[in-house]
């Protein structure tokens, strides 16, 4: 992981410059306008931001982010949110564009429900930033910016394994033999990211099922069996409800689970404890986002771990992405061969995420500034 990282680190200059030049662009960030004329005719411009949900804090604290960093720049924003809708989020976008945004920045609800929008955005000049959730099946998406999502499914695996004892924390495996009882759930299967976290992990955990030291024992393992429409906590309640009722029966135990977003582990964590596992004898629960109940869980010795992904980054670079649009400039990014919407190749800046465990969240996340000591009491 380590190296990926430094990886990352040399591809954020690298890439940037290639893509420069085979765009055709005459600069990066900071450097001469390719369009002087569109640079001067967009101050003030409308951005249009379109956002899944507010069931899920982050997504709030990612739309108040973006709409008061645009309007710092003197922009203005329609900031929506779709309740997890499509025709509600397809409708949304059709009205930014109608209210003649320039630029639309969106987390999709469904990567593949809006080809008809991305067609009349770029039959009228606007760009299109992927936020987070890259949008398929159109070659009208100009940017995305997200975290390496493969890494957070191997970070996933990476840190069950080590709340298992199966590695050690510098990831050197220990020697337990188990077997340890594992359940894999994954994200929604109308998100791209769903399938990169689940193959990241499943890449991770597969020498150990091969080698019967972790065992999958409801025999669930394909991502159609374990993903959870929606990302909905009660729809994996439920499912684990079930697992419990129809796999575990004989009276043998759940040792871990692979949850991929903490909404859906505190929807586990409810299901097991519904069913006689007491707190302190909780299997190894991961998860993703960070989210303040989640990190409470954590400290409380519930949760074992969640990936952080800091958005205030990813709202920082799509901010910057759509402000260089809007000045003819080429933004820039650190991976041009990752993420292929089916159609093209999008062109993304992607950054590192972190795992978090009760070791590591003051330093993480308290002195970062990213929660306060308040939030999570």
């Amino acid at each position: 992981m380590k190296t990926r990282k430094i990886l990352l680190g040399i591809a954020a200059v690298g890439l940037a410059f290639s893509l420069a030049a085979c765009s055709g662009g005459t600069s990066t960030r900071g450097g001469a306008s390719t369009d002087a004329a569109a640079a001067g005719s967009n101050a003030g411009a409308l951005v249009g931001v379109a956002m899944p949900t507010k069931t899920s804090e982050r997504w709030i604290k990612d739309g108040d982010a973006v709409k008061a960093s645009l309007e710092e720049l003197g922009y203005k924003v329609d900031l929506e949110y779709a309740d997890d809708d499509i025709p509600t989020q397809v409708q949304q976008i059709s009205g930014m564009l109608t209210k003649g945004a320039k630029i639309l920045i969106i987390a999709s609800i469904d990567g593949t429900a809006l080809s008809d929008q991305l067609d009349q955005a770029a039959a009228s000049g606007v760009k299109v930033i992927a936020y987070d959730r890259l949008i398929n099946g159109s070659a009208n998406v100009d940017y995305y910016t997200t975290f390496d999502n493969n890494e957070v499914g191997v970070q996933q695996a990476t840190s069950l394994l080590t709340g298992l004892g199966i590695l050690d924390a510098d990831g050197t495996e220990t020697g337990a033999t188990g077997p340890f009882n594992v359940e894999l759930f994954a994200g929604s299967p109308d998100d791209n990211n769903a399938t990169f976290f689940f193959n990241g992990a499943l890449e991770t955990l597969q020498p150990f099922i091969d080698s019967g030291v972790v065992v999958v024992k409801s025999g669930q393992v394909g991502f159609s069996q374990v993903a959870t429409l929606r990302w909905d906590p009660a729809t994996a309640q439920k499912r684990m409800q079930d697992l419990i009722a129809s796999t575990y029966s004989d009276g043998s135990k759940v040792d871990g689970v692979l949850s991929p977003y903490d909404g859906i582990s505190i929807g586990i964590i409810s299901a097991l404890e519904g069913s006689g596992y007491s707190t302190d004898a909780l299997p190894i629960i991961t998860g993703q986002d960070a989210e303040a109940a989640s990190v409470k869980s954590i400290i409380a010795g519930q949760q074992y771990s969640t990936i952080y992904k800091d958005t205030r980054q990813l709202g920082d670079e799509a901010v910057k992405m759509a402000d260089d649009l809007l000045n003819g400039r080429t933004p820039e990014v650190n991976d041009t061969t990752s993420y292929d919407n089916k159609v093209k190749v999008v062109p993304t800046f992607l950054f590192a995420p972190q795992v978090v465990t009760i070791d590591n969240y003051q330093s993480l996340l308290v002195d970062t500034g990213y929660f306060t000591e308040d939030d999570l009491k």
